[in-house]
Protein backbone atom coordinates (compact mmCIF):
# COMPACT_ATOMS: atom_id res chain seq x y z
CA UNK A 1 0.00 0.00 0.00
CA UNK A 2 1.29 3.27 -0.89
CA UNK A 3 2.05 5.64 2.01
CA UNK A 4 -0.65 8.27 3.09
CA UNK A 5 0.64 12.05 2.97
CA UNK A 6 -1.26 14.71 4.65
CA UNK A 7 -2.00 18.22 3.13
CA UNK A 8 -3.88 20.90 5.25
CA UNK A 9 -6.07 22.96 2.96
CA UNK A 10 -5.50 26.45 3.36
CA UNK A 11 -8.86 27.44 2.69
CA UNK A 12 -11.02 25.10 5.30
CA UNK A 13 -8.09 23.42 6.98
CA UNK A 14 -8.95 20.21 6.39
CA UNK A 15 -7.13 17.30 6.01
CA UNK A 16 -6.69 15.27 2.46
CA UNK A 17 -5.36 12.09 1.83
CA UNK A 18 -3.27 11.66 -1.52
CA UNK A 19 -3.09 9.71 -3.08
CA UNK A 20 -4.22 6.77 -1.15
CA UNK A 21 -7.88 7.40 -1.60
CA UNK A 22 -7.32 7.06 -5.71
CA UNK A 23 -7.22 3.40 -5.30
CA UNK A 24 -10.36 3.51 -2.81
CA UNK A 25 -12.92 5.56 -4.61
CA UNK A 26 -15.81 4.14 -2.59
CA UNK A 27 -14.14 4.18 0.87
CA UNK A 28 -14.19 7.73 2.53
CA UNK A 29 -10.91 9.43 3.92
CA UNK A 30 -12.44 8.63 7.16
CA UNK A 31 -13.13 4.82 6.81
CA UNK A 32 -9.92 4.55 5.09
CA UNK A 33 -7.88 6.02 8.47
CA UNK A 34 -9.82 3.02 10.05
CA UNK A 35 -9.23 0.21 8.33
CA UNK A 36 -5.84 1.33 8.24
CA UNK A 37 -5.88 1.95 12.09
CA UNK A 38 -7.36 -1.47 12.57
CA UNK A 39 -4.75 -3.52 10.43
CA UNK A 40 -1.71 -1.81 12.58
CA UNK A 41 -3.32 -2.72 15.35
CA UNK A 42 -4.02 -6.44 14.74
CA UNK A 43 -0.48 -6.67 13.25
CA UNK A 44 1.02 -5.17 16.99
CA UNK A 45 -1.33 -7.92 18.85
CA UNK A 46 -0.10 -11.14 16.84
CA UNK A 47 2.86 -11.12 19.55
CA UNK A 48 0.55 -12.65 22.13
CA UNK A 49 3.62 -13.87 23.91
CA UNK A 50 6.71 -11.27 24.10
CA UNK A 51 9.94 -11.46 25.96
CA UNK A 52 12.09 -9.10 27.94
CA UNK A 53 15.11 -8.88 29.68
CA UNK A 54 15.51 -5.60 32.02
CA UNK A 55 18.84 -4.83 33.76
CA UNK A 56 21.96 -5.19 33.83
CA UNK A 57 24.64 -7.97 33.49
CA UNK A 58 24.67 -8.62 37.25
CA UNK A 59 21.12 -8.20 38.35
CA UNK A 60 18.11 -9.12 35.91
CA UNK A 61 14.36 -8.89 36.01
CA UNK A 62 12.80 -11.11 33.13
CA UNK A 63 9.47 -10.42 31.36
CA UNK A 64 6.53 -12.00 29.87
CA UNK A 65 3.70 -10.69 28.27
CA UNK A 66 1.88 -13.57 30.11
CA UNK A 67 3.37 -14.34 33.36
CA UNK A 68 4.14 -10.97 34.29
CA UNK A 69 7.82 -9.66 35.92
CA UNK A 70 10.05 -12.71 37.20
CA UNK A 71 11.92 -10.81 39.92
CA UNK A 72 13.51 -14.62 41.24
CA UNK A 73 17.10 -13.96 38.62
CA UNK A 74 17.72 -17.15 37.29
CA UNK A 75 21.55 -18.01 37.21
CA UNK A 76 21.51 -17.67 33.30
CA UNK A 77 18.69 -15.51 32.02
CA UNK A 78 17.15 -16.09 30.08
CA UNK A 79 16.39 -19.58 31.57
CA UNK A 80 13.29 -20.85 33.42
CA UNK A 81 12.60 -19.37 37.18
CA UNK A 82 13.76 -21.36 40.15
CA UNK A 83 10.74 -24.24 40.77
CA UNK A 84 10.46 -22.72 44.91
CA UNK A 85 8.37 -18.84 43.77
CA UNK A 86 5.61 -16.96 44.62
CA UNK A 87 3.35 -15.63 42.20
CA UNK A 88 1.53 -12.41 43.47
CA UNK A 89 -0.99 -10.96 41.62
CA UNK A 90 -0.31 -7.36 41.99
CA UNK A 91 -2.29 -3.76 40.53
CA UNK A 92 -0.38 -3.89 37.51
CA UNK A 93 0.82 -7.27 36.67
CA UNK A 94 1.76 -10.63 38.10
CA UNK A 95 4.89 -10.75 39.72
CA UNK A 96 6.97 -14.05 40.91
CA UNK A 97 9.34 -13.79 43.58
CA UNK A 98 12.12 -16.12 45.27
CA UNK A 99 11.36 -16.49 49.07
CA UNK A 100 14.70 -16.97 49.79
CA UNK A 101 15.88 -13.66 48.32
CA UNK A 102 12.57 -11.87 49.69
CA UNK A 103 11.55 -10.22 52.70
CA UNK A 104 8.30 -9.00 54.48
CA UNK A 105 9.77 -5.74 55.84
CA UNK A 106 7.28 -4.55 58.68
CA UNK A 107 7.90 -0.82 59.96
CA UNK A 108 7.31 1.37 63.53
CA UNK A 109 4.05 -1.04 64.37
CA UNK A 110 5.45 0.33 68.16
CA UNK A 111 3.83 0.72 71.29
CA UNK A 112 4.09 4.68 70.51
CA UNK A 113 2.27 4.80 67.02
CA UNK A 114 -0.35 2.45 68.19
CA UNK A 115 -1.07 1.98 71.72
CA UNK A 116 -4.41 4.02 73.32
CA UNK A 117 -1.58 4.31 77.09
CA UNK A 118 -0.43 7.02 74.04
CA UNK A 119 -3.67 8.27 73.11
CA UNK A 120 -4.18 6.16 70.08
CA UNK A 121 -7.95 5.22 69.24
CA UNK A 122 -9.03 2.41 66.33
CA UNK A 123 -7.86 3.77 63.02
CA UNK A 124 -6.22 2.15 60.08
CA UNK A 125 -3.40 1.38 61.24
CA UNK A 126 -5.01 -1.00 63.67
CA UNK A 127 -6.89 -2.17 60.41
CA UNK A 128 -3.17 -2.83 58.76
CA UNK A 129 -2.35 -4.63 61.84
CA UNK A 130 -5.07 -6.93 61.46
CA UNK A 131 -4.38 -7.94 57.78
CA UNK A 132 -1.06 -8.76 58.75
CA UNK A 133 -1.55 -10.55 61.53
CA UNK A 134 -4.33 -12.60 59.34
CA UNK A 135 -3.13 -12.97 56.05
CA UNK A 136 1.00 -10.86 55.19
CA UNK A 137 3.29 -12.79 58.31
CA UNK A 138 1.36 -16.14 58.20
CA UNK A 139 1.80 -16.19 54.40
CA UNK A 140 5.58 -15.27 54.76
CA UNK A 141 6.23 -17.86 57.10
CA UNK A 142 4.36 -20.55 55.07
CA UNK A 143 6.73 -19.45 52.32
CA UNK A 144 9.62 -19.32 54.21
CA UNK A 145 10.22 -15.26 53.45
CA UNK A 146 12.15 -13.61 55.96
CA UNK A 147 10.36 -11.02 58.20
CA UNK A 148 12.36 -7.72 59.22
CA UNK A 149 11.04 -5.47 62.11
CA UNK A 150 12.32 -1.93 61.07
CA UNK A 151 11.29 0.16 64.21
CA UNK A 152 12.72 3.10 65.91
CA UNK A 153 15.21 2.34 68.11
CA UNK A 154 18.07 5.54 69.15
CA UNK A 155 21.15 5.31 71.20
CA UNK A 156 22.27 8.49 73.26
CA UNK A 157 24.60 9.11 70.65
CA UNK A 158 22.37 9.39 67.89
CA UNK A 159 20.02 11.78 69.93
CA UNK A 160 22.72 13.58 70.69
CA UNK A 161 23.69 13.90 67.28
CA UNK A 162 20.31 14.52 65.70
CA UNK A 163 19.49 17.19 62.93
CA UNK A 164 16.90 20.03 64.00
CA UNK A 165 14.86 18.96 60.63
CA UNK A 166 14.18 15.94 62.54
CA UNK A 167 14.17 16.30 66.03
CA UNK A 168 11.14 18.92 65.24
CA UNK A 169 9.02 16.16 63.89
CA UNK A 170 8.68 14.78 67.35
CA UNK A 171 8.15 17.79 69.07
CA UNK A 172 10.91 19.73 71.02
CA UNK A 173 10.87 22.13 74.49
CA UNK A 174 10.60 26.07 75.15
CA UNK A 175 11.16 28.18 77.84
CA UNK A 176 10.49 31.49 78.63
CA UNK A 177 12.48 33.97 77.11
CA UNK A 178 13.86 35.26 80.09
CA UNK A 179 14.93 32.04 81.31
CA UNK A 180 18.90 31.74 81.96
CA UNK A 181 20.89 28.94 80.94
CA UNK A 182 19.07 27.43 78.38
CA UNK A 183 20.00 28.93 75.06
CA UNK A 184 22.27 26.76 72.50
CA UNK A 185 21.95 23.66 74.98
CA UNK A 186 19.98 21.00 72.94
CA UNK A 187 18.94 17.84 74.72
CA UNK A 188 20.91 18.06 77.84
CA UNK A 189 18.17 20.58 79.46
CA UNK A 190 15.38 18.50 79.03
CA UNK A 191 12.67 18.57 81.45
CA UNK A 192 13.31 22.38 82.77
CA UNK A 193 11.28 23.90 80.22
CA UNK A 194 7.36 23.15 78.20
CA UNK A 195 6.66 20.94 75.18
CA UNK A 196 5.08 22.07 71.90
CA UNK A 197 4.51 20.05 68.90
CA UNK A 198 6.45 20.33 65.83
CA UNK A 199 4.63 23.56 64.72
CA UNK A 200 5.87 24.95 68.47
CA UNK A 201 2.32 25.32 69.44
CA UNK A 202 1.24 24.35 72.94
CA UNK A 203 -1.71 21.76 72.28
CA UNK A 204 -4.43 19.76 74.56
CA UNK A 205 -3.05 17.03 72.82
CA UNK A 206 -0.66 15.01 74.74
CA UNK A 207 3.08 16.77 73.63
CA UNK A 208 6.44 14.83 74.44
CA UNK A 209 10.16 17.09 74.56
CA UNK A 210 11.55 15.14 71.65
CA UNK A 211 13.41 12.50 71.05
CA UNK A 212 14.95 10.74 73.51
CA UNK A 213 12.94 12.72 75.82
CA UNK A 214 10.50 11.00 79.31
CA UNK A 215 7.60 9.54 78.16
CA UNK A 216 6.44 9.42 81.81
CA UNK A 217 3.90 6.95 83.28
CA UNK A 218 1.45 5.09 81.31
CA UNK A 219 -1.76 2.70 81.52
CA UNK A 220 -0.32 -0.63 80.36
CA UNK A 221 -3.72 -1.66 78.63
CA UNK A 222 -2.89 -5.48 78.80
CA UNK A 223 -2.13 -5.13 82.66
CA UNK A 224 -3.88 -2.30 83.95
CA UNK A 225 -0.79 -1.28 85.52
CA UNK A 226 1.01 2.19 85.70
CA UNK A 227 4.38 1.67 84.24
CA UNK A 228 6.80 3.85 83.13
CA UNK A 229 6.74 4.17 79.16
CA UNK A 230 10.73 5.01 79.00
CA UNK A 231 12.19 7.87 76.77
CA UNK A 232 10.48 8.49 73.50
CA UNK A 233 11.87 5.95 70.94
CA UNK A 234 14.99 4.49 72.07
CA UNK A 235 16.21 1.41 72.38
CA UNK A 236 14.73 -0.89 75.15
CA UNK A 237 12.29 1.27 76.13
CA UNK A 238 8.37 0.47 76.32
CA UNK A 239 6.92 3.07 74.02
CA UNK A 240 9.32 1.21 71.51
CA UNK A 241 8.03 -2.04 71.92
CA UNK A 242 6.43 -3.75 69.52
CA UNK A 243 2.51 -3.37 69.77
CA UNK A 244 0.57 -6.60 70.77
CA UNK A 245 0.05 -9.12 69.23
CA UNK A 246 2.84 -8.13 66.94
CA UNK A 247 5.87 -8.72 69.83
CA UNK A 248 4.52 -12.11 70.49
CA UNK A 249 4.55 -13.01 67.18
CA UNK A 250 8.37 -11.56 67.05
CA UNK A 251 9.14 -13.63 69.44
CA UNK A 252 8.18 -16.32 68.17
CA UNK A 253 9.72 -16.05 64.72
CA UNK A 254 12.89 -14.81 66.35
CA UNK A 255 13.14 -18.53 67.83
CA UNK A 256 12.99 -20.25 64.26
CA UNK A 257 15.62 -22.54 63.02
CA UNK A 258 15.98 -21.48 59.46
CA UNK A 259 15.26 -17.59 58.49
CA UNK A 260 14.52 -16.04 61.87
CA UNK A 261 12.49 -12.96 62.61
CA UNK A 262 15.46 -9.84 62.93
CA UNK A 263 14.88 -6.79 64.92
CA UNK A 264 16.47 -3.82 62.88
CA UNK A 265 17.10 -0.10 64.60
CA UNK A 266 16.31 2.86 62.76
CA UNK A 267 17.25 6.57 63.32
CA UNK A 268 15.85 8.43 60.64
CA UNK A 269 12.53 7.63 59.10
CA UNK A 270 13.65 6.01 56.50
CA UNK A 271 15.28 2.76 57.36
CA UNK A 272 17.63 2.72 54.18
CA UNK A 273 19.06 6.60 54.62
CA UNK A 274 22.40 6.74 54.16
CA UNK A 275 25.33 5.31 52.53
CA UNK A 276 25.37 1.75 54.43
CA UNK A 277 22.71 1.31 57.70
CA UNK A 278 22.11 -1.69 59.48
CA UNK A 279 19.30 -2.79 57.40
CA UNK A 280 21.08 -2.89 54.04
CA UNK A 281 24.30 -4.76 55.37
CA UNK A 282 21.68 -7.18 56.48
CA UNK A 283 19.72 -7.44 53.03
CA UNK A 284 23.38 -7.65 51.08
CA UNK A 285 24.87 -10.46 53.86
CA UNK A 286 21.21 -12.29 53.30
CA UNK A 287 21.23 -11.84 49.65
CA UNK A 288 18.02 -10.30 49.77
CA UNK A 289 16.27 -8.11 46.79
CA UNK A 290 12.94 -8.48 47.28
CA UNK A 291 11.31 -5.98 49.84
CA UNK A 292 7.55 -5.92 50.60
CA UNK A 293 6.60 -2.97 52.74
CA UNK A 294 3.88 -2.74 55.42
CA UNK A 295 3.62 -0.51 59.10
CA UNK A 296 2.79 3.42 59.38
CA UNK A 297 2.89 6.00 58.33
CA UNK A 298 2.97 5.16 55.03
CA UNK A 299 4.22 8.49 53.80
CA UNK A 300 6.45 8.67 56.24
CA UNK A 301 8.33 5.97 57.54
CA UNK A 302 7.25 3.27 55.24
CA UNK A 303 7.37 5.57 52.28
CA UNK A 304 10.87 6.95 52.53
CA UNK A 305 12.30 3.54 52.98
CA UNK A 306 10.49 2.55 50.02
CA UNK A 307 12.06 4.93 47.98
CA UNK A 308 15.38 4.92 49.30
CA UNK A 309 14.92 0.97 48.62
CA UNK A 310 14.08 1.47 44.87
CA UNK A 311 17.19 4.11 44.54
CA UNK A 312 19.51 1.23 45.69
CA UNK A 313 18.43 -0.78 43.70
CA UNK A 314 15.80 -3.15 45.70
CA UNK A 315 12.80 -4.78 44.31
CA UNK A 316 10.15 -2.78 46.15
CA UNK A 317 6.51 -4.40 46.40
CA UNK A 318 3.95 -2.14 48.73
CA UNK A 319 1.50 -4.13 50.74
CA UNK A 320 -1.24 -1.03 50.80
CA UNK A 321 -3.07 -2.83 53.08
CA UNK A 322 -0.70 -3.80 55.43
CA UNK A 323 0.11 -0.43 55.19
CA UNK A 324 -2.07 2.93 56.87
CA UNK A 325 -1.07 6.91 57.89
CA UNK A 326 -2.61 9.66 59.88
CA UNK A 327 -2.69 11.73 57.09
CA UNK A 328 -5.24 12.16 54.93
CA UNK A 329 -6.35 9.67 52.34
CA UNK A 330 -4.68 11.27 48.99
CA UNK A 331 -1.46 11.14 51.09
CA UNK A 332 -1.87 6.96 50.87
CA UNK A 333 -3.25 7.34 47.70
CA UNK A 334 0.08 9.09 46.42
CA UNK A 335 2.30 6.43 47.58
CA UNK A 336 -0.27 3.64 46.51
CA UNK A 337 -0.30 5.17 42.69
CA UNK A 338 3.58 5.97 42.86
CA UNK A 339 4.49 2.51 44.11
CA UNK A 340 2.44 0.80 41.60
CA UNK A 341 3.18 2.96 38.62
CA UNK A 342 6.62 4.03 38.92
CA UNK A 343 8.89 2.93 42.27
CA UNK A 344 7.77 -0.92 41.93
CA UNK A 345 4.50 -2.52 42.46
CA UNK A 346 1.37 -2.63 44.49
CA UNK A 347 -0.51 -5.41 46.44
CA UNK A 348 -2.76 -6.68 49.28
CA UNK A 349 -1.87 -8.93 51.85
CA UNK A 350 -4.09 -11.29 51.11
CA UNK A 351 -3.01 -11.53 47.50
CA UNK A 352 0.62 -12.44 49.28
CA UNK A 353 -1.31 -15.16 51.34
CA UNK A 354 -2.96 -16.46 47.75
CA UNK A 355 0.27 -16.50 45.79
CA UNK A 356 2.15 -18.67 48.79
CA UNK A 357 -1.18 -20.55 48.94
CA UNK A 358 -0.65 -21.57 45.37
CA UNK A 359 2.87 -21.97 45.60
CA UNK A 360 4.69 -24.92 43.96
CA UNK A 361 6.64 -27.66 45.31
CA UNK A 362 9.98 -26.50 46.61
Amino acid sequence: MRQISHATNRQNHSCVLSPATAEYPSISSRDLLIVLFQTMMTAETTMKDYHGVIGNASDTWLYSSTTGFDLTRPTQPPSSPVKSCVTVQTTTSPVTIDPSKSALVIIDMQNYFLSPAFGRSRDAGHDSLDQLVNHAIPAARAAGIRIIWLNWGLTDREIDNMPPAVSRAFGFEVWNADAKGTNGVPNQVRGTGVAVNKHGQMSKVRCYKGLGSPCGLVDDPASGREIDAGRLLTRGAWNSDLYPPLDEMYREGSRLAVRPDVWIHKNRMSGMWGAKTECEEFLEREGIKTLMFSGVNTDQCVGGTYMDSFSKGYDCILLSDGAATTSPSFAQQCIEFNAANTWGFSTTCKALAEGVAAMGPS
